[in-house]
């Protein structure tokens, strides 16, 4: 069993260690689960099999030392027969290491699971596409069961909760390729009509008012951008964008599923939201791809809803929560 725990850890480092060198993209939903599996393998093991088996070999062991010294003292003599017997004891109910570092890991796995899997989890924001919401190296924290209960790894709904709303900040996994998980702002439901034109978001006709708020260097492009404050629903957030409208490329736009529901001119996009779809969008509009460029996010996609800054170490002001 020792040879097999230490090929089990060698598995890990490699898979880790392969995900951390950018030589493949890890799941680690699927690889909580995996440990989970195998260290609840190991406890039942350790409960049902070896502790038994462990308690077994010390009563022996103890048996057999108080008979000797009955034994000895029958014959009227001193003997220092079993004056270990408490060590000796001790190292025979020790788990070994490999028991230790996977059925006594259990509980703690087990709780992360869980915690991950049904309530909240912890994302770190990679790009500058939520800016100024949200900032390149915010760890944030996810609201799993918000939009309902999924099961893990498969990610289907068992149990539903609310819909996504208009304004909402979603983590969703990416529809080109589902191991990525992208972070963006809830624009259009299912029905809308959603139209981005010379930088005027309008929905189902409506235009989307914008308060100025000001110029504000941007690090990330290194020029300034222009900041507005604007309401989805009752959502108010803050948005930027360049000062002049950009003209839209649309030899950008990828092939998707409902691509004939959108129209892509230099002017913007108009796209008719398909049922059980999401339109979303960065809140750094002109430094964002999103489903502008590659559709719409399907309902099971959604991770869930992203609410607090739990830490930002280039900047503690960051932590609290946002809109």
């Amino acid at each position: 069993m020792s040879a097999l725990t230490g090929a089990l850890y060698a598995a890990l480092v490699i898979y880790l260690g392969g995900w951390l060198l950018d030589k493949w993209i890890g799941n680690f939903a699927l690889l909580l689960l995996l440990l989970t599996v195998v260290t609840f393998a190991y406890w039942l093991a350790e409960k049902f099999f070896f502790q038994p088996r462990r308690v077994r070999a010390a009563k022996l062991y103890e048996e057999q030392v108080l008979a000797r010294r009955a034994e000895i003292h029958k014959m009227g003599l001193e003997s220092d027969v079993g004056n270990d017997l408490e060590e000796t004891r001790a190292r025979l109910l020790a788990q070994p290491w490999w028991l230790d570092w996977t059925a006594g890991l259990f509980p703690v796995i087990v709780i992360v699971f869980v915690l991950r899997s049904f309530l909240f989890e912890p994302f770190k924001i990679p790009s500058a596409s939520m800016v100024p919401t949200l900032m390149v190296g915010d760890l944030i924290l996810v609201n799993k069961y918000h939009y309902g209960i999924r099961l893990p790894v498969a990610g289907t709904k068992v149990i539903p909760n609310k819909d996504p709303a208009r304004g909402d900040v979603i983590v969703f996994h990416y529809p080109r390729d589902p191991r990525v998980d992208y972070i963006k702002r809830v624009i259009g439901l299912p029905g809308d009509e959603i139209s981005y034109l010379n930088s005027q978001l309008r929905i189902n006709g409506q235009p989307i008012a914008v308060q100025p708020l000001g110029d504000d260097y941007d690090y990330d492009s290194n020029r300034y951008m222009t900041r507005f404050s604007e309401q989805l629903g009752p959502v108010t957030h803050k948005i930027q964008r360049y000062p002049q409208p950009r003209e839209f490329n649309p030899a950008q736009v990828y092939d998707f599923p409902f691509k004939d529901q959108c129209t892509h001119s230099p002017e913007g996009t108009v796209c008719k939201v398909p049922k059980g779809h999401y339109f979303v969008m960065g809140d750094n509009r002109d430094n964002s791809e999103d489903s502008r460029y590659w559709g719409f996010v399907p309902d099971e996609n959604i991770v869930g809803r992203a609410f607090f800054v739990w830490m930002n170490f280039g900047d503690l002001g960051r932590i609290g929560s946002f809109h």
